[in-house]
C-alpha cells in the first residue's frame, strides 16, 4: 500500500527532471526570438558571471558522469535542479531553489543568442507548458545538465537541434539575492 501511495505521489507531484521523448511540438518558433521580460531587472540586479564563470564551468564539467538520482543534490547523484544548486552553491556561494520551475523565476530571461557561459537554461521536456528541466549554458549552443534520459548522468547536450531545441523555453542570468 505504501508503494502505491509513493508511486501516486511521484506521478502527481514529481514534475522534477523526468524526460519524456515525445514532447509537444511548439506551435511556432517564438522561443528563439526575443522573449518578453517580466519582470525586467537592471544590470545591477543581475548576477554577472564574467569573472566567476570559469569557476562555475570547471566545477560543472568536473561532475560529468556522476549518475542521475531523482532528488539528488550531491556528488553521489544529481537531478537537474540539484546539479545547478550544487554548482552555484559550491562555485559562487549562492543558494538556489531545488526545483527547475521555481529556479526559472530567479533569472532575467534571454533568448539563445544573448546567453553567456554560466547562464542557466530551462526546458519543458514533458510538453505540458511548464519548465521541468534545467542546466548551465557552456556556450556555442551546448549546455551541461543532469539527464534522466539515455545518459542517466551529468552530461553535455546541444540545445540548438533535436529534442532540446524543441523543449527549450529560455535561458538567463540569475538575479542577485
Amino acid at each position: 500500500m505504501f508503494r502505491i501511495i509513493l508511486y501516486f505521489f511521484l506521478l502527481v507531484f514529481g514534475s522534477g527532471c523526468f524526460l519524456t521523448f515525445s514532447p509537444k511540438k511548439p506551435e511556432d518558433n517564438s522561443v528563439w526570438q526575443k522573449l518578453p521580460q517580466e519582470p525586467s531587472y537592471t544590470k545591477d540586479e543581475l548576477l554577472h558571471l564574467k569573472h566567476d564563470y570559469d569557476k562555475v564551468l570547471s566545477l560543472a564539467q568536473a561532475q560529468i558522469g556522476i549518475p542521475y538520482r531523482y532528488g539528488g543534490m550531491s556528488q553521489s547523484g544529481f537531478d537537474c535542479s540539484g546539479f545547478v544548486c550544487y554548482i552555484y552553491k559550491n562555485a559562487l556561494g549562492k543558494k538556489l531553489p531545488h526545483n527547475a520551475n521555481r529556479l526559472s523565476t530567479y533569472v532575467q530571461r534571454y533568448d539563445l543568442s544573448e546567453l553567456e557561459k554560466g547562464d542557466l537554461v530551462f526546458f519543458d521536456t514533458s510538453g505540458r507548458g511548464k519548465v521541468n528541466h534545467c542546466g548551465i549554458y557552456l556556450g556555442d549552443g551546448k549546455f551541461i545538465h543532469a539527464s534522466s534520459g539515455k545518459a542517466r548522468s551529468v552530461t553535455t547536450s546541444d540545445l540548438t537541434k533535436g529534442f532540446y531545441k524543441k523543449a527549450f523555453r529560455w535561458g538567463g542570468k540569475v538575479r542577485k539575492w
